[in-house]
């Protein structure tokens, strides 16, 4: 057998013992009770103390259906509405990639995981320090996850802090993203000016507008609730806008626990909900019955000192209840989940990040979002936490999978013959026919002897990741865009990216 560091770099056979969609649910961390109190007190918020601040067509719309409007200019909706709104929007969508086969199916509990934050640093490999993030970062980024089996999609982890200019910025951030990955990904934007100009690239590149709307293979969304409970113009806009795409929108709120939401966890699981279904009902009181997956992402303070973190187990108990009552509703749910506040891809960032996401996952999730590569309580991104988490995925992905109990699994031939036979099941035809199927292996976790991992060195975990992250992003240039059109799109749009740089051979890994 060939053991050392050569070998734990190789990359795994294709057969894997996880995959996208596999249902959880098997965590609730709220009772049947406790969610109908949770979803009276919701409605009660909606109706009795409403939303500030809504655009002019959301307003419009809005009186249309009922609701009214308060001397303040709040918004009001009444019950009946929210729960029709809730019941006539779709259950069931897609994600498409650019390749069929990373397709996704976001339904009935089903569990994904993706990337995403939209940090201003970053941390460079075996770095010690951060550096501002680039456009080229996105799309370094965006091959990394296109090479990592359990990142199932892709949104753009960090800012192009250098670009200025809000439209270049946007379609510069598009074109970097589907250059590089073929996995379908979330796009946002600084103007909703700036929806219609970056599709009409991602039709070019899609081969036409006819084949993107067969295949949308990006969706747009935001954050359109500044908390608590107002809506964010610009955002709102945005959201409203991006129904153009013919994909779901996704809709993000981010309520604070002790500084823009209440200090008691349920207050705050109340108010991210009713401003997540506010984002909900803004968008399909002017577009009915459109798809949307709704975002609640309750956010915690550490209470000594009023600032955000994303690693402690409230964050992860109060995400997860947020992905159940999502399910509860049968909307189609994302929650930020790994948003770790250690700075460096080290024990503290594992645990910190595993925790969340597992209650996430098995809460039944449908797109677990911050999953892989944020560090620095969103601040930050690492290209060798990004290919860790990837192993901590496909462990937290078998764990929902769960154990397939039916005559054959339970063994009972195969325990008498190997009692009765050699005595063990290391030969036993299931052993082998299960090695794969049965068992997720790490691509990058050392299961090696102690003397074995000493010859090869030592390494750590992420010194294996930087090879790692070296290894795939020093050959894998892909051509998800056609030459031929990519020159149509540059000759169009001012495309930021030096081809150079889309190449081997550049010296940059």
């Amino acid at each position: 057998m060939r053991r050392g560091r050569k070998a734990r770099l190789e990359r795994p056979p294709e057969q894997s013992a996880v995959a996208p969609g596999y249902p959880g649910g098997q965590f609730k961390p709220l009772t049947e009770a406790e969610i109908q109190r949770v979803h009276a007190t919701v409605l009660d918020v909606l109706e009795n103390i409403g939303i500030a601040d809504p655009i002019p067509i959301v307003q419009e719309h809005a009186l249309k259906k009922g609701c009214t409007l308060d001397d303040q200019g709040r918004l009001h909706f009444p019950r009946a509405l929210v729960e029709d709104i809730i019941a006539e929007t779709a259950h069931e969508m897609h994600f498409v990639g650019q390749d069929p086969k990373f397709d996704l199916d976001l339904r009935a509990k089903r569990v994904h995981t993706y990337g995403g934050g939209e940090a201003v640093t970053v941390l460079d490999v075996g770095a010690s320090t951060y550096r501002p993030s680039t456009l080229l970062d996105v799309y370094d980024a965006a091959r990394l996850v296109d090479k990592l089996d359990n990142i199932h999609a892709f949104s753009r982890l960090v800012v192009a802090t250098e670009m200025d200019n809000r439209l270049a910025c946007d379609i510069n951030t598009a074109y970097a993203s589907v250059a590089g990955t073929a996995k379908h990904s979330a796009l946002t934007f600084g103007d909703a000016k700036n929806v219609a100009p970056t599709l009409e690239m991602l039709h070019m590149i899609a081969g036409g507008e006819d084949k993107f709307r067969e295949r949308p293979f990006c969706h747009g969304g935001g954050c359109a609730i500044i908390s608590p409970l107002r809506y964010a113009a610009d955002n709102a806009e945005v959201c409203i806008e991006a129904t153009k795409f013919g994909s779901p929108v996704w809709v993000v709120t981010a309520p604070q626990a002790g500084a823009t939401a209440p200090a008691a966890l349920a207050g705050t699981l109340v108010q991210v909900m009713a401003e997540a279904l506010a984002c909900l009902l803004m968008i399909n009181v002017v577009v009915p019955k459109y798809p949307v997956i709704l975002g609640p992402w309750p956010f915690v303070s550490d209470l000594r000192t009023g600032a955000f973190t994303g690693g402690g187990g409230e964050e992860a108990l109060v995400s997860a209840a947020a992905a159940q009552l999502t399910n509860w509703y049968g909307l189609v749910s994302s929650v930020g989940a790994g948003m770790c506040d250690a700075k460096v891809p080290d024990n503290q960032a594992g645990y910190e990040k595993a925790i969340a996401v597992t209650l996430a996952a098995l809460s039944g999730c449908n797109n677990v979002s911050e999953s892989a590569g944020m560090l620095g309580s969103l601040m930050g991104l690492s290209l060798e936490s990004l290919v860790i988490d990837n192993d901590m995925l496909g462990t937290v992905l078998r764990t929902v999978r769960g154990i397939e109990v039916n005559d054959e699994t339970l063994s009972y031939a195969v325990i008498e013959d190997a009692v009765h036979g050699e005595g063990h099941f290391l030969r036993q035809q299931q052993t082998f026919d299960l090695m794969r199927s049965e068992y997720e292996y790490p691509e990058l976790a050392d299961r090696l002897p102690q003397n074995v991992w000493e010859q090869g060195g030592s390494l750590s975990i992420r010194e294996l990741a930087g090879e790692r992250v070296r290894e795939i992003l020093s050959s894998h240039y892909p051509q998800h865009i056609d030459p031929a059109i990519d020159k149509k799109v540059r000759d169009r749009f001012a495309i930021v990216l030096d081809r150079a740089n889309m190449q081997p051979g550049n010296g940059r890994w």
